[in-house]
């Protein structure tokens, strides 16, 4: 099938505890969430923008939620993976994959997050 639009359209982190993973996040990205209940799993959403690229998605427990570091691997946008990765581990995660080079590409590199979660970081060169 040949479509127009990029394949993956939301992803959902899983976590046990969906406050602890938004103070994790906030504190790590600055997003803003919004949380509900859904189909009785605890929800907060990543923030959106309608016209903007790339995806979102939401903070997620419920008995179907694990976390792990085995699984499938997501990665955020960041201006500068040096100062994400230090938040992310003042915060409580640890360090995966150091920043690493991908050439023209850029950089690249990977946390554990306070729920267990395996998240990895671009840095686009500009």
């Amino acid at each position: 099938m040949n479509t127009p639009h990029n394949p993956v359209v939301y992803f959902e982190i899983p976590v046990t505890d969906v406050d602890r993973a938004i103070t994790f996040y906030q504190a790590v990205f600055a997003f803003e969430f919004e949380k509900d209940i859904i189909d009785g799993n605890e929800m907060a959403f990543f923030p959106i923008k309608e016209n903007g690229s790339g995806i979102s998605g939401g903070l997620a427990k419920g008995e179907i939620y694990k976390p792990t570091t085995d699984g499938c691997l997501l990665y955020f946008r960041t201006a500068d993976i040096t100062e994400t990765l230090a938040l992310a581990v003042q915060n409580g995660g640890k360090i995966l994959f150091p920043k690493t080079s991908n050439g023209e590409w850029g950089f690249v590199a990977e946390f554990e997050d306070s729920e267990g979660n395996r998240i990895a970081l671009r840095q686009f060169v500009r």
